[in-house]
């Protein structure tokens, strides 16, 4: 078998490439917000554009393995306070000079992009070393009604976590022994390992409280997973876990959900089923939608409506909504109703 690993470094390095080599477009026209953008606009940009481009939607696609790139570059720069300053001010060159200065730089991105998307590193001894402790994954369960999934819908949800704050002292800790290599002689190399410290700065826990922002794209299916990455418990000596939002639609007094489709159950009166009727349903967003009909409608007949379903995620093609009719019949009748009733059928 032909292992992807190679393929996957070679991705990286061309992204790398091409977020040194990248210009043209404004970053703020690449993530598509304006110049006035807030940092949750920004990052709620950036998720949207790196799902619909990422290498692993769009297989052998250059254009799009370009467009991640450009995305990703932009969002290093936007979302860094102080790099976004510079590239307000002096745009590209600047960023650049302030780099040649050792004023930061994007020489970790790429690594960063492999890990999030791909997991792990770029090969090497690194595959060889113990994997980084991580902290616990946060899972949150959102019931959304089905118009906010309907039309799509952004909330606020405080989150509360602990977050480690330096304290007095030192600590024992686990800090990994570095790796050396040493020639020893023509073609002959000596691997030892040094020890990192011995003690550690001492840290402690604090809870903090923030806002998170969260996207409900149109048409997300039931137990969709939206991931903030690191954004999880925090860990000593270790990377944080993951925030995870699990969507779930929310239970609705008329539209029932299957997929795509929507399924709603009407009842009509005995009359209407016979001579036929006129009626207009309001949809999830409010516009009209008319399910009547000249002929007869039988009990538990089903009608067809096509588009006029849910949206299907990150597309733009839509489900059915589909009307079951119940027929409502009277109690009872009197005789003069017995009569011209059977006076009609045996016409």
């Amino acid at each position: 078998m032909v292992s992807l690993k190679p393929l996957l470094v070679a991705l990286i390095f061309c992204i790398a490439f091409v977020l040194d080599v990248s210009s043209g477009k404004s970053y703020y026209d690449i993530l598509q917000v304006p110049k006035s953008a807030s940092e949750d606009q920004i990052k709620k940009a950036f998720r949207k554009l790196a799902l619909k481009y990422h290498p692993d939607k769009n297989p052998g696609n250059e254009e799009a393995t370009k467009r991640f790139a450009e995305i990703n570059n932009a969002y290093e720069v936007l979302i860094d306070r102080e790099k976004r300053n510079i590239y307000d001010q002096y745009g590209e060159e600047g960023l650049k000079q302030s780099s040649a200065r050792g004023g930061g730089g994007g020489g970790n991105f790429a690594q960063d992009i492999f890990r999030q998307f791909f997991g792990g590193g770029m090969g090497g001894e690194e595959e060889e070393e113990d994997k980084t402790p991580k902290g616990d994954d946060v899972v949150v369960e959102i019931f959304a009604s089905l118009e906010d999934i309907y039309s799509g819908s952004t909330m606020k949800i405080w989150r509360e976590k602990n977050v480690l704050k330096p304290a007095p002292g030192k600590r024992d800790c686990n800090c990994k022994n570095e790796v050396f290599h040493k020639q020893i002689g023509p073609g002959m190399f000596q691997q030892f390992t040094q020890q990192v410290c011995d003690k550690c700065p001492n840290v402690k826990f604090e809870r903090e409280g923030y806002d998170v922002t969260l996207d409900i794209e149109k048409g997300t299916p039931d137990g969709h997973e939206v991931v903030f990455y690191e954004d999880g418990e925090p860990i000593i000596d270790g990377d944080p876990g993951d925030l995870k939002f699990k969507i779930l639609s929310r239970k609705h007094d008329r539209f029932r959900r299957e997929g795509n489709n929507l399924h709603i159950t009407i009842t009509i009166s005995l009359l209407d089923a016979l001579v036929g009727f006129e009626k207009d349903i309001p949809h999830l967003d409010g516009h009209k939608v008319s399910i009547g009909t000249q002929g007869v409608t039988k009990p538990k007949s089903v009608k067809r409506f096509r588009g006029e379903g849910m949206p299907a995620f990150e597309s733009i093609k839509k489900g059915d909504l589909i009307v079951t009719f119940e027929v409502a019949f009277p109690e009872s009748l009197s005789d003069s109703q017995k009569s011209a009733i059977t006076a009609v059928f045996k016409s």
